[in-house]
């Protein structure tokens, strides 16, 4: 939880140059910055996410609890959840799910905002202590659809597919700096920005 409230904290404070964006949910399209005609993951926040590992028993842990917990309030079941996370997924090229206050969701989305192709975001909520039962349900099936089963935002799918281990910001930079993802992006029929 420290590393998590320093990441705010740095993020805030533009130390991590962070963008700003609004919750919202919605489809965006956006062209690539002529200054950067190329994606640079931030080594920082990439280093960061790969740590993250290290607590995922805790977050996966906490996350069950949260979901079942919540869930039962709210009266949202996992089928129902599951259903509108494949609806989206099969419906999108390429898909991102955030939260509005996490660096690795915002440095995520730049990335993507980088290389130029259309996808759309869907943001669960400010982080993953506000979540309600919807949100909170979601975090919880999304986490069993990717490899390592880890709960943590943003998950990314190309093409209907998660973008490797936890499908998230790390995944994402490491499909950059490998070449991968623009193939992937082509492959999944994705459109760049106009």
């Amino acid at each position: 939880r420290i590393l998590v409230a320093l990441l705010l904290s740095a993020a805030a404070s533009g130390f991590l140059q962070s963008s700003t964006r609004a919750a919202t949910m919605g489809s965006r399209a956006f062209a690539p910055s002529p200054l950067a005609m190329a994606a640079e993951p931030k080594p920082l926040i990439k280093g960061m996410s790969a740590g993250m590992g290290l607590i995922k028993p805790i977050f996966t842990a906490e996350a069950q609890i949260q979901g079942l917990a919540l869930g039962a309030i709210g009266g949202v079941g996992t089928d129902d959840v599951r259903a509108e996370i494949d609806e989206a997924v099969s419906s999108n090229k390429v898909l991102i799910y955030t939260y509005a206050l996490s660096p690795f969701s915002t440095e995520a989305l730049s990335l993507l905002d980088s290389v130029g192709y259309e996808y759309t975001k869907i943001e669960l909520g400010l982080e993953w202590f506000a979540l309600g039962p919807n949100g909170s349900q979601k975090r919880r099936v999304l986490g069993s659809m990717v490899e390592n089963g880890a709960t943590s935002l943003p998950k990314i799918f190309i093409g209907g597919t998660p973008l490797g281990g936890a499908a998230g910001y790390s995944a994402l930079a490491e499909s950059i700096e490998s070449g991968e993802l623009e193939g992937l992006l082509k492959k999944s029929g994705a459109k760049l920005a106009r």
